[in-house]
């Protein structure tokens, strides 16, 4: 039952990697709605496929061709960001969010060249790529695939003349998806300090009796010590000038 669970699984993931593959690009909504269930299985490989898919059928798309595209830009955000998320599940969000904005968000996935051949570099690139579960530098291979949707015009002087184009449809149809926001820090508000009972009390008895008494404190037992050294000193010094005082009367008796 195990073994048959894994085969399951496993195939089920690379069932998402080949409905992304094959509708790369289209915002499809019925692929999609097989996909997202995907995203919250609880088998981390197969929910890294389901990541890597839903990011390839968004390439190249907005709001307004597909309004489900915050919803999953918000979930990849979300999971890159969640800490206790597999590490296998935070792979493949990192990587769906590099390819949702591939070239800058002016590339697509394609196979095929603008002539409509097979573009081989393009299928090896794909190919190599599925097995990035094996050793995780074959996810570079992608880059293969992509194909640029913006157009360059420039002269016989290779400098980029004054073009202007027509378009019948609204601007809203081409425009760039939004950019990410960084979360912004709330300001910390300040916060008043609780008055204690007994404080209030005592500062209501300080006014009433015009002003506090100053609080009596001893004398360190260090200036103590020297206070009563310095007397000790000075009455020896009395004896002394006593006894030179009675020596000298001594010696006038003498005389």
């Amino acid at each position: 039952k195990q073994w048959y669970q894994r085969r399951v699984a496993i195939t089920a993931g690379g069932a998402a990697l080949a409905l992304g593959i094959s509708c790369a690009g289209t915002g499809m909504k019925e692929a999609l709605n097989i996909l997202e269930p995907m995203i919250n299985d609880p088998v981390n490989y197969v929910r890294q496929g389901a990541l890597l898919a839903t990011a390839m059928v968004l390439v190249q798309q907005n709001d307004h061709l597909c309004p489900k595209l915050k919803h999953f830009k918000d979930l990849f955000t979300k999971t890159i960001s969640d800490k206790h998320e597999d590490i296998m599940v935070k792979f493949g969000a990192v990587l769906a969010q590099g390819i949702i904005n591939a070239g800058g968000r002016n590339c697509t996935i394609s196979m095929r060249t603008q002539y409509g051949h097979t573009n081989v570099p393009s299928v090896v690139g794909l190919l190599v790529f599925t097995h990035t579960w094996f050793w995780f530098p074959f996810a570079h291979f992608l880059c293969l695939a992509f194909q640029p949707t913006y157009l360059i015009g420039l002269n016989k002087d290779l400098k980029m003349p004054k073009l202007k184009f027509r378009s019948c449809s609204k601007p809203s149809t081409y425009a760039y998806p939004p950019l990410l926001e960084a979360p912004k820090e709330k300001e910390k508000e300040k916060v008043s300090t609780a008055i204690l009972s007994t404080t209030a009390k005592k500062q209501a008895k300080a006014k009433a009796g015009g002003g506090a008494s100053p609080m009596e404190v001893d004398t360190p037992a260090v200036e103590e010590k020297k206070d009563s050294k310095v007397a000790e000193k000075e009455e020896e010094k009395k004896k002394e000038e006593k006894k030179k005082d009675e020596e000298k009367k001594d010696e006038k008796k003498k005389d």
